[in-house]
């Protein structure tokens, strides 16, 4: 019998029932595939532009993960990125569906494993049984609970002008596990977690790149703010790209607040202000020195910064702070000036002497007379030759070599007795009284530089007691040392000079000027030297205007020294 084929017959019915539910069948596949589009595309768009730090990246990457688990309908989803510092791939945080302390265990070889697989041959892998799929790691398996899963790899492709692809890097891989309602992974999956790998990568790239452009940014940011020399970044249109806080000071101004104001209207000093609009005007290198509050010289430095096409970008201006060089210079130039004096004066009165004697011809004076004149020529060459020994240890100190040492056993009450003894010509008025005591412990050191420390205090001593008064050396036992002090009752140490005094061309001003004292600034300086050659320290006990000083030193009984042969 024939088969019914009206429009109103059962068969007719199931087979237009048939083709209208394949249509519907395909529609809604269709739908799911534009609103999976659509999601990716509203996830791509809710990422920001660009990514500049760390917290901004892992943000975007947790809207990301969320996205990916919605589309593929996964309970997890995981991006890894190889390090070649380690050369393992690592969790990127976050993740969806993996905590913390599982995350900081997860690193894999790219030898081993899907993820390993995937990142070493650029192609996805789709694993729905993982607990019989040999490409699967064990460890992986049971610490993260993994039923099934697709890793994609996370590719950056470089486009020509023409948009096609001449270029592509493999940095990680994508990882989407456990499909909900225990349904498997299939191919529209891959194929959308494909176009969101892509996408990540992408924004993981350039976000890393943006973020350590910026933290190189901020670290040199952070460093000339951090320099003692003034520096001060303004771009090409006159606005303040960087002011640190050493030419804040410099210039007198609050410590922040001008990034992005016009300079004219932020730098008031005339000299700064002309030299930065010059170097804007002409883009060429500038320097010039200049005076500010405070007896202070700073020297002034511009120079142009260019892009990479040649085009001036921003002003660079330097500030440092030369008064101490500019001091030093000055305390040189009198240094100098007061050596040739001390130079002068002991050979003038030698030159003298000697020329007297020279002419004498005829025996006008005594046999008394004749020795006093070779006792003085005497000491003033003993003058000249402790002067002399002083500037050529300054000169090794000032070097780098270490000073010759003589060690042996030396008397702080024998070597005081003859200095004070040779002192007692320059005395004058002054009082020169030997305190040390007779049977006092003796020490081993350099007899000469010893003697060189106390012909120096004492020395110092008389000078600045223009008005004569006691000059007092004494010593004791301190422990494994041998503690010397020499007190005077001069004109002391104002307090701005304290802690000044022992370096070199350094001299007291104030009443010594007034009184016409002058000094070379190195006879503290070499004290200085002289006792820590010894492994020795000397420093100021005591000192107050007008009424005196009182300065101390140390010595091992033991000199921490070598002895030269």
């Amino acid at each position: 019998m024939a088969q019914d084929t009206t429009p109103e017959s059962p068969e007719a019915l199931r087979r237009e029932l048939e083709r209208y539910r394949l249509v519907v069948s395909d529609l809604h596949r269709k739908i799911r595939e534009l609103e999976s589009e659509l999601q990716i595309t509203t996830a791509i768009a809710e990422m920001p532009g660009v990514i500049v730090t760390r917290p901004e990246l892992q943000q975007t990457l947790a809207r990301l993960v969320s996205k990916i688990a919605m589309i593929v309908q996964a309970e997890k989803v995981m991006i890894f990125l190889y390090h070649a510092d380690s050369g393992e791939l690592a969790l990127l945080p976050p993740a969806l569906g993996v905590t913390d302390d599982q995350a900081a265990e997860l690193a894999i070889s790219p030898d081993e494993g899907i993820t390993g697989g995937v990142y070493r041959t650029g192609e996805s892998a789709i694993y729905n049984d993982a607990l019989n799929d040999p490409r699967v790691l064990p460890d992986i398996i049971s610490k993260l609970r993994i039923r099934n899963g697709i890793g994609v790899p996370l590719i950056i492709k470089q486009r020509n002008e023409e948009e096609r692809v001449v270029q592509e890097r493999i940095i990680g891989v994508a990882h989407a596990c456990n499909k909900r309602y225990e349904q498997e992974f299939n191919q529209d999956d891959l194929r959308l977690l494909e176009m969101l790998g892509e996408q990540a990568a992408a924004v993981i790239s350039n976000a890393q790149l943006y973020i350590k452009l910026t933290e190189e940014k901020e670290r040199l940011e952070d460093a000339l703010k951090s320099i003692h020399a003034g520096v001060i970044v303004i771009s090409s249109e006159g606005s303040i790209r960087l002011i640190n806080r050493a030419a804040c000071e410099v210039l007198e101004l609050p410590a922040d607040g001008y990034e992005g104001r016009q300079f004219t209207g932020v730098i008031t000093h005339e000299d700064i202000l002309e030299l930065v609009t010059e170097t804007l005007q002409t883009h060429q290198e500038r320097s010039m020195e200049v005076e500010l509050p405070g007896e202070r010289v700073f020297r002034a430095e511009t120079s142009t910064v260019f892009s990479d096409n040649n085009e001036p970008s921003d002003v660079v201006a330097i500030i440092t702070d030369i008064s101490d060089i500019r001091h030093v210079e000055r305390m040189k130039t009198t240094f100098v000036s007061t050596v040739s004096h001390e130079l002068r004066t002991p050979l003038t009165s030698i030159k003298g002497f000697i020329a007297t004697l020279l002419d004498d011809t005829e025996s006008i004076y005594d046999d008394q007379t004749r020795q006093e004149f070779y006792e003085i020529i005497d000491q003033e060459c003993d003058r000249l030759t402790r002067l002399i020994s002083d500037l050529l240890n300054v000169s090794r100190i000032e070097s780098g070599r270490a000073l010759d040492m003589q060690i042996a056993e030396v008397s702080i009450h024998e070597t005081a007795k003859r200095v004070l003894a040779a002192q007692q010509q320059y005395a004058g008025q002054h009082d020169l009284i030997n305190e040390v005591p007779e049977d006092l412990a003796t020490i081993e050191a350099d007899e000469d530089k010893v003697a060189q420390i106390l012909d120096n205090l004492v020395g110092n001593a008389i000078k600045y007691s223009p008005d004569g008064g006691q000059v007092v050396v004494n010593a004791e036992e301190e422990d494994d040392a041998i503690r010397i002090d020499v007190t005077d009752e001069g004109l002391g140490v104002p307090e701005r000079h304290q802690e000044k005094i022992f370096d070199r061309f350094q001299i007291v001003d104030g009443d010594t000027k007034r009184k016409g004292i002058k000094g070379t600034g190195i006879g503290l300086y070499l004290v200085r030297h002289l006792a820590r050659a010894h492994g020795g320290e000397v420093w100021l006990e005591w000192s107050k205007p007008g009424e005196g000083s009182t300065f101390s030193v140390r010595l091992p009984k033991i000199a921490q020294v070598e002895q030269t042969q």
